[in-house]
Order: C-alpha cells, then sequence, then structure tokens
C-alpha cells in the first residue's frame, strides 16, 4: 500500500477531532515481510496524520518465543512497548497486562468484527484485543499438476497422500526436488495445529475438550497421527519435521510441492509476480478423514492489545482502532490476502477479485477448530508443548502414535492433578 493512500484513509478516519496530544508510540507486529511492511506503513500514515510519532519493533518470528519475551517484559511491567500483537490463543493468558479496549474503541467499530472472535478477545467482561486478521487452515495445491494427471482436488487424507504420491513420482524424472505435501512439521505451535486439523479429521477430539477433560489416546486420533507420520520420507521431505509457515511456502512457491498446508496469507505471495507457480495454485478446505470424517481446519489468526503499563494508553488505543477499522483491513485483505475479521468485507467485489477463495473461507472460518486455550487457562502453552513434542516424537519414528498419546495422556494429568485449570 502507498503512504499517500493509506494517509488519506487514516485522514478520513481519525482526521475529524480524535486527536490527542503529541505521543511517542511503540508497536511490537509483524515480525518479518509483507506483515511487518503492512504494519509499518500504516502506523506511520496514521501517526503522520495525527501529529504522534511511531516506533516499530519486530518480535520474535517464532510464536513460542514471542510469547515468552512478552511475558518478560510485562510481569516486569515494562512500558516500552504500547502495543502488542498477540495470538489468539493468548487473551485469557495475558489479559492481566492489558487495557480494557472497549473504554477506548467506540462499540459500532468493535461489532464490526466476527463475534466470535470478538468473543475470543472478551475475558472476565475485558475486551483485551482488538482483531487484526483472522486464519484457518487450507490446503494450496497445484492445478496446473492436477488437470496434467486428471485429478480433482483430494477430499480425504488417504485420496491425498496417493494422488500426492503418484504425480510425484511420474514428476520425478522432470524435477527430482519435487514432493507430494508440504506442512508445518517443526515442534512448535505450528505443528499443534496440524496435528489438531488431523485429529479433528477422523472425529479424534481436540486433546481436552471444552470442559477441561483429556481426550487422548483414542483410536481415531491414534490413526490420524500414524497415517500422518507415514507421510514423511514418502510423500513430505524428511526436513518437513523443521519446517513453519515460511519453509513450507517458499517450497511450494518454487515449484517444490504438489500440495501445502498454510494459512490464507500464503496466497498473495504464490501468486505473486516473482513466484514461479503464480497462477498456477488452488485453494481448497483441507481434507477429511475418510467418508465417515469431516474437513477440519484450526482458528488462528492475530489481535492488537495495548499494555496497561503504557504511558499513552488512548493514543495507544487510537492506532490501534485505526489499524483494526475496515479501511485498513479491507487494503490489507486486496494485496497482502489477509483475512479480514470484519464481516462485511467478505462480500467486497475487490476483496472478492482479489482473493476467489474468500468465498469458500466464510463457512470454513464459520466451523474451526478452537485450541483448547480456554479449557486449560493459564497452562494452555504448557500444554501445547507437550502435544507438539508428542506429535513430533511420532513423526520422528521415535514413538508409535498410540505410544506418545498415552505419554501426553500421563503428562497432562500430572498438570490437571495440580488444579492449574
Amino acid at each position: 500500500m502507498q503512504p499517500k493512500v493509506i494517509g488519506l484513509i487514516a485522514a478520513a478516519i481519525w482526521g475529524s477531532g480524535q486527536m490527542v496530544q503529541a505521543a511517542e508510540i511503540t508497536i511490537s507486529c509483524g515480525a518479518v515481510g509483507q506483515e511487518r511492511q503492512y504494519c509499518e506503513e500504516a502506523a506511520n500514515a496514521w501517526a503522520r496524520d495525527n501529529g504522534h510519532t511511531v516506533n516499530i519493533t519486530s518480535p520474535p518470528e517464532n510464536s513460542n518465543q514471542r510469547y515468552f519475551q512478552y511475558l518478560l517484559d510485562l510481569n516486569d511491567g515494562s512500558d516500552e512497548v504500547d502495543v502488542y500483537q498477540i495470538d489468539i490463543i493468548w487473551p485469557g493468558l495475558l489479559a492481566r497486562h492489558f487495557v480494557d479496549l472497549r473504554e477506548y474503541i467506540d462499540d459500532a467499530d468493535i461489532q464490526r468484527h466476527f463475534p466470535t472472535i470478538i468473543d475470543s478477545n472478551t475475558v472476565d467482561g475485558k475486551l483485551v484485543g482488538m482483531p487484526w486478521f483472522t486464519d484457518v487452515g487450507l490446503l494450496y495445491y497445484r492445478r496446473d499438476l492436477l488437470e496434467k494427471y486428471g485429478y480433482q482436488v483430494p477430499t480425504d487424507w488417504s485420496e491425498l497422500a496417493d494422488v500426492a504420491l503418484d504425480i510425484q513420482e511420474q514428476e520425478q524424472g522432470e524435477d527430482g526436488e519435487l514432493w507430494g505435501y508440504v506442512f508445518q512439521g517443526n515442534n512448535y505451535e505450528g505443528l499443534t495445529c496440524n496435528a489438531l486439523e488431523w485429529f479433528g479429521a477422523y472425529g479424534g477430539g481436540t486433546v481436552v475438550d471444552g470442559q477441561g477433560n483429556i481426550t487422548v489416546p483414542n483410536a481415531r486420533a491414534v490413526m490420524a497421527l500414524a497415517r500422518a507420520a507415514g507421510w514423511v520420507d514418502t510423500i513430505a521431505p524428511r526436513a518437513v519435521l523443521a519446517y513453519n509457515e515460511e519453509s513450507a511456502r517458499t517450497t511450494f512457491q518454487n515449484g517444490d510441492a504438489v500440495f501445502m498446508r498454510n494459512w490464507p496469507y500464503a496466497w498473495a505471495l504464490v501468486n505473486g509476480p516473482d513466484s514461479p507457480v503464480a497462477g498456477q495454485v488452488g485453494v481448497a478446505p483441507l481434507p477429511q478423514g475418510g467418508p465417515k470424517g469431516r474437513p477440519a481446519s484450526v482458528l488462528g489468526g492475530w489481535q492488537l492489545a495495548v499494555s496497561r503499563y503504557s504511558n499513552n494508553p488512548q493514543a495507544a488505543a487510537e492506532l490501534v482502532g485505526y489499524l483494526t477499522s475496515e479501511a485498513v483491513q479491507r487494503q490489507r485483505a486486496i494485496e497482502g490476502a489477509y483475512a479480514p475479521t470484519i464481516v462485511a468485507l467478505y462480500e467486497d467485489p475487490q476483496v472478492l477479485e482479489a482473493n476467489p477463495f474468500f468465498e469458500t473461507l466464510r463457512p470454513i472460518l464459520d466451523d474451526a477448530i478452537a485450541r483448547p486455550a480456554s479449557s486449560t487457562g493459564d497452562t494452555y502453552m504448557a500444554v501445547s508443548a507437550h502435544i507438539w513434542e508428542a506429535v513430533h516424537d511420532v513423526l520422528q519414528g521415535y514413538d508409535s502414535a498410540a505410544e506418545a498419546l498415552a505419554k501426553l495422556r500421563d503428562q497432562l494429568r500430572m498438570i490437571q492433578a495440580r488444579g492449574e485449570w
């Protein structure tokens, strides 16, 4: 987005008597790439049009490292950062450190967002984060390769594995680097998301249910994980065990994978002017687990929150209101394929023209799986770490799916026995 364009939007939204005394605001957002670029351009435009100064700091790219860095700073009562970019699973974990944005942002602006996402950002009646963009897991596929070999988009995981292997083997003569499927296989939060999608597709639950009950091991979850482990070194490279979102995207975008699991943001990049696969990519819901399963996508997304230790909470909240506004979200959706949190934008012709798959994204959002953050409370990060470590052990071949999920149950019972959720 050009600074002039953003400046006009900023002036239109915030230029009529809503300015506060000049302030210097520090925002931690957009660790790398276009996410950082859009944050910086929009924040600077808002500052310029309102007489403020904005400093942009880049948090760690790894979400786990980012959370613990935030936690250290906030527990120290640091006033160095005014606005934090937080994951959708963090409001309950960090709520005590953030202001109630309902005291600063008009209710009409809040109501434009998906109610479920606003609910996820509300803790004990306090709105601790404003939705910035939302996410769900999606299946990206090489439309040209499926057409070449006469395949439809797979609708269940077994079919995907068969199609991926067939195309991979037939294309090996032309490109020895081609793999059938890439995903987020490193031992971090992204692997928890993938695992919950595999479990959900087969009806295997979410490890901990909404009432806080531990649901593993169960036969469906064991089957799902065992099948996923079988992909490594067959349709997925062993290197996938170290992949995050960007690693998977780079492999797919370079033309080295038939299928990829990733978030909506990848659409604009894989279709960018420098992408070898531009114009050859399709997007679909993630597969279901056989005829009795269902497609399962984990809900993700990022929010903006204002530190209660900020020296300028009013200005910081106004920056949050601007960055999460309909005008800015619209521009980010058109240029960067960031999925809006504002309902009306899913009917905007220009947004849909730029991102045709947004028409199918809306129902996926409505049925997305929530990670067990609310039911495990302050222990969620520990719970998730145990999940991704168990799953990673299975993918590496260190444990069977049944053994790993039984160990996971025992680890979670120890947390539960301490009365921590």
